[in-house]
């Protein structure tokens, strides 16, 4: 189960409406699943090509016990393309604008269209899943879909006690 300590890592979330979410209640939405960052963009060819298989990784996941909770890290270029992403694919998210440039910048991973205004010095662009641990929510596994596409889904720790939260 995740500690407060992974908890209070996250940035502030929210639901699919774009309400925001209590952390109380991500301890209860969290609880015994395996939690990543998804940074992706819904004008991004490679993010809606990857996303079917992410979705089907993430059902055939639950189908074996092992439940993930993925959170939308947007690259959008506005907030109600957020929701609209967030609802299609029934995730969480961070929120659009100020809080989603800090989790790009503190994983290096933004699209080159953010070059301009994150800078240059990143590991990826988009799509790319970061994998979190259950202790200190610290980044567990990195999988980098723009490159791998759906082969980076065969390096999520599934198996790994140290990511279910």
């Amino acid at each position: 189960m995740a500690s407060q300590e992974a908890i209070s890592s996250l940035p502030p979330l929210q639901k699919y409406d774009g309400s925001a979410i209590n952390s109380e209640k991500l301890s209860d939405i969290f609880k015994g699943k395996r939690v990543a960052l998804y940074f992706a963009a819904g004008w991004c060819p490679m993010c809606t090509r990857f996303e079917p298989s992410l979705m089907k990784f993430q059902s055939a996941a639950a189908s074996n016990g092992k439940d993930v909770e993925i959170i939308y890290v947007p690259s959008d270029r506005s907030n109600d393309a957020v929701i609209k992403r967030t609802t299609e694919m029934k995730m969480l998210s961070v929120p659009f604008g100020e809080k989603a440039d800090e989790i790009k910048t503190k994983y290096k991973i933004w699209s080159g269209s953010e070059c301009g205004k994150l800078g240059t010095d990143r590991r990826s662009g988009v799509p790319a899943l970061v994998v979190l641990e259950s202790k200190k929510g610290s980044e567990l596994a990195f999988l980098d879909a723009e490159s791998r596409g759906a082969g980076a889904l065969g390096s999520w720790p599934l198996e790994d006690d140290g990511c279910v939260w």
